[in-house]
């Protein structure tokens, strides 16, 4: 039987998905050709690691990476988001899962690992460098958007400082597997467990990153209550290894650092791509970036800083891509 490719639901990269079906076997192939060795040689080198320490991540089957694409196993549709949205009594219990597999994420040590075309890769550091660029695309694409332009260059000037400052007061060592983009549309229900996608950007970092990423996640809205209930049971079956308060110092700087490089990202995917459909997600963020900023002193100058440039008004309007 001749196989036959049926284009899948993308994301927000430069990658294309297609389902690829022969006989009765299905595999996903990706197609990069902008930023096609992040995309397919350190998307399969993470995956690798991933299923070297008994995490379930998509196999490599075929690479042709001189046009661009490589063949993987395929983890079908039903994402743990779906799963929530269909079961939204069971959601304490689905994320309680999901952080036994963060422990065991976090609990990896391997740092290196051959990719496809045989050469080392090695987990970079999330160096406080990289860590300050993301933030600031919320000054390089946001601001400039929705600000008048004099405005824009005296508020972005003392986000960044704000930004800066921050970063210096993170507590925690840079020393734990990262996977960076860590939410419920990553994790597919797969075999009766969790299978681990889209990990090609993972570093080695702070512990607090990957849990702020799944608690305060953009693409999935949960309650406070529901949003406490999962950080203590993290805090609960990690509380041997953590010093309590300064893993709460780094939670709260690195939502709101995260999230503010979202709305950059988005604001970004509008602009510069056409990918619109993010937009929305936008005003939820703002939500996101209030509820850390509300009760920690240490970000009261970055709240004071975005309070009086940003209006309730303005943070939660749907933007068109053509209003920015």
């Amino acid at each position: 039987m001749k196989s036959k490719l049926f284009k899948i639901k993308g994301d927000a990269s430069f990658r294309q998905f297609y389902r690829k079906k022969s006989n009765s076997k299905s595999t996903v192939v990706v197609y990069s050709k902008k930023e096609k060795i992040k995309n397919l040689l350190i998307y399969d080198a993470i995956n690798k690691l991933l299923i070297k320490n008994k995490i379930f991540a998509p196999k490599l089957y075929n690479h042709l990476y001189k046009k661009n694409y490589i063949e993987i196993e395929d983890f079908g549709d039903h994402s743990v988001l779906d799963e929530l949205k269909k079961q939204k009594k069971k959601n304490l219990l689905i994320f309680k899962k999901i952080i036994l597999l963060l422990k065991k994420i976090q609990k990896i040590k391997t740092r290196q690992i051959k990719n496809f075309n045989n050469k080392i890769y090695k987990v970079p550091p999330y160096s406080d460098k990289l860590l300050f660029n993301e933030s600031k695309l919320f000054c390089d694409w946001y601001t400039r958007s929705v600000l008048p332009p004099k405005k824009k260059v005296i508020t972005n000037k003392k986000i960044i400082k704000a930004i800066k400052h921050l970063i210096k007061k993170l507590k925690q060592k840079n020393n734990c597997f990262v996977h960076r983009d860590f939410h419920v549309s990553n994790l597919m229900i797969y075999k009766n467990n969790f299978g681990v996608i889209d990990s090609q950007d993972a570093v080695i970092g702070n512990k607090a990153y990957d849990l702020a990423s799944l608690i305060d996640d953009v693409r999935y809205q949960t309650s406070n209550n529901l949003k406490n209930k999962i950080y203590k049971n993290y805090i609960k079956i990690n509380k041997n290894n953590l010093n309590i308060k300064n893993f709460k110092n780094d939670f709260d700087i690195l939502s709101v650092l995260r999230n503010l490089k979202i709305i950059g990202i988005f604001t970004r995917l509008a602009r510069r791509d056409k990918k619109n459909k993010y937009l929305k997600l936008i005003p939820y963020t703002w939500k996101l970036i209030e509820i850390r900023l509300r009760d920690n002193p240490l970000l009261k100058d970055l709240k004071n800083i975005l309070d009086k440039n940003f209006s309730n008004q303005l943070r939660k309007k749907i933007w068109k891509s053509k209003q920015l």
